[in-house]
């Protein structure tokens, strides 16, 4: 396998764009190729077996570019397709969980409230984790928040109503932690800290991006010389979406 040949990254959409952006800070010689599923998103509320399927099928795109390492940048794709992606392909593949572990750690007594998509909560990675780590926690289904940042909307009287909305059951309740169970939330960072103001929010992205710096390390694959790159990739309509990537990449969090 060539040192040189580039890290594939892909999520249901643009969310994924968040993890990316962790993994360039982190091997800022790479060349990364990232697509977005657009035209099928959400995924999040679709079965457990089309998820599959898509990933499967948005996998061998990268695969034809004969990717050194695959990054699945969704919580909702990692659950369904990782596995089977991981029993097939002899590169390294790398996915995204909630990030419960780190926020029970922030516990002191109050309550962790975890957001995620629906597919990601009822599959039976979440309820392992959460045996785990999800003692004191609270979970909520976000089913359409991801679809907001698809459309571009960081910041709108539209995504502020549906955030209030999430979280109008939790009006005097201690939250110690939000979990940011998509990648498409850690964009909505600002918003919520308007809401939650002194909650920490948490994601997963940071520590997928060490999980991929420590198997290429392994396999000797980390690329050693020449400048790094990033190209943006869609299933949907490139006019629309490459933008929207190209923004969101550049968008501080």
């Amino acid at each position: 396998m060539d040192r040189n040949s580039a890290i594939g990254f892909f999520d249901s959409g643009v969310g994924g764009v968040s993890v990316l952006r962790d993994a360039v800070r982190l091997l800022p010689r790479e060349r990364f190729l990232y697509y977005g599923d657009n035209l099928n998103a959400p995924y999040g509320t679709k079965s457990e077996d089309t998820i599959r399927t898509l990933a499967t099928h948005v996998a061998d795109v990268l695969l034809s570019y004969d990717i050194k390492a695959l990054v699945i940048a969704c919580n909702t794709a990692t659950s369904a397709a990782a596995a089977s992606l991981r029993a097939r392909l002899s590169i390294p593949v790398i996915g995204m969980e909630p990030a419960l572990k780190p926020a029970s750690m922030l516990w002191r007594g109050g309550r962790i409230l975890v957001l995620a998509t629906p597919a990601t909560l009822r599959q039976e990675k979440f309820r392992l984790l959460s045996e785990k780590y999800g003692e004191h926690a609270v979970v909520r289904p976000c089913a359409g928040l991801m679809e907001l940042v698809e459309a571009g909307e960081l910041e709108s009287e539209r995504l502020d109503d549906y955030l209030r909305g999430v979280l109008e059951d939790y009006r005097g309740v201690q939250l110690d932690a939000v979990v940011l169970g998509c990648t498409h939330y850690v964009f909505l960072k600002r918003a919520l800290a308007r809401l939650l103001p002194g909650v920490p929010l948490v994601d997963g992205n940071e520590g997928t991006a060490r999980r991929l710096q420590s198997l290429l390390d392994q396999g000797n694959l980390l690329r050693e010389a020449g400048e790094g790159s990033v190209r943006f990739m869609t299933s949907g309509d490139e006019a629309v979406f490459i933008p929207l990537m190209e923004r969101l990449y550049q968008v501080p969090v």
